[in-house]
């Protein structure tokens, strides 16, 4: 007891947690006051193997596992503001093991994500926040509908989810518009690069066929003439091997298959012999 009767910290009692992953700190969170039984995220620094790169920044980012369906994007760097500026919060259904950040999803053509549990990737401004993050849950665990914010759910939910599937059609043009831009640019690039190859022989001589057809009236060098003959002749020589071992295959299949006749024959006359002086038992 500290003085004035109040417990002290220490003294206060805390739910405990279950099996904790090694490396990991475990962080209670609720979704409402009302709640009994919290729930735990368990928390770590992101690290990689040495060598390998990350679209993470070191010492920056805070690497959570077991975040609940109810604990959105915004939910979660809420409850974690108060360990310093957030500066992105990704939620994905398993961590991710790419060295590179994939491109940004659009946000009208995506799949509609899954209600189970996910992964986080939390960015801060300062290394420091990390740390804080860790610490957090030690006087009781966190709530993330409170009466200053609370979460929208059943019949609200719904609306608000109805609500945000609905499309603005200027946004959706505005992003079908850069796509687009985008894609003429690459095929433009792919033109450009298949009419400068267009009608130029490669080493064996072969002139690359393009959606415009072969340039007329480019002969081939004597070089490439050269080397294509040659290559004809190694053709020829290796037809000829191969049909040498072809016959040769064919010629040992008919001496095994003359053998196997004869030993035939030559057991036919055994038995019949052995039957003769009556000393063919086969049982």
């Amino acid at each position: 007891m500290a003085a004035g009767g109040q417990p002290r910290e220490e003294d206060v009692e805390r739910p405990m947690a279950g099996p904790c992953p090694l490396g990991y700190k475990a962080v209670p969170i609720q979704f409402s006051e009302k709640q009994q039984s919290p729930h735990w995220l368990y928390m770590k620094e992101h690290k990689v193997r040495e060598g390998t790169r990350s679209p993470y920044p070191k010492s920056r980012t805070l690497f959570i596992l077991n975040v609940p369906p109810y604990c959105l994007e915004e939910d979660l760097i809420q409850l974690l503001s108060c360990c310093g500026k957030v500066q992105s919060l990704e939620l994905q259904e398993k961590p991710d093991l790419a060295e590179s950040r994939p491109e940004p999803r659009s946000r009208f053509f995506q799949p509609r994500p899954a209600t189970k549990f996910h992964v986080a990737y939390v960015v801060f401004r300062k290394p420091a926040s990390v740390h804080l993050a860790m610490s957090l849950g030690r006087k009781g665990p966190l709530v993330i509908s409170s009466e200053s914010r609370p979460v929208k759910t059943g019949i609200q939910k719904w609306i608000a989810d109805y609500s945000a599937s609905l499309v603005d059609p200027e946004a959706l043009k505005v992003e079908v518009d850069t796509f687009m831009e985008k894609y003429d640019n690459e095929i433009a690039k792919e033109d450009a690069k298949a009419e400068e190859e267009e009608g130029v022989p490669d080493n064996e001589g072969w002139v690359k066929v393009t959606r415009k057809g072969r340039r007329p009236g480019i002969p081939r060098t004597e070089a490439a003439s050269l080397r294509l003959l040659e290559k004809e002749k190694q053709k020829r020589t290796r037809k000829e091997l191969l049909n040498f071992y072809a016959w040769q295959h064919r010629e040992t299949k008919r001496e095994h298959l003359a053998q196997l006749r004869k030993k035939f024959e030559e057991d036919k006359q055994r038995i019949a012999l052995m039957r003769a002086q009556r000393k063919f038992r086969p049982y």
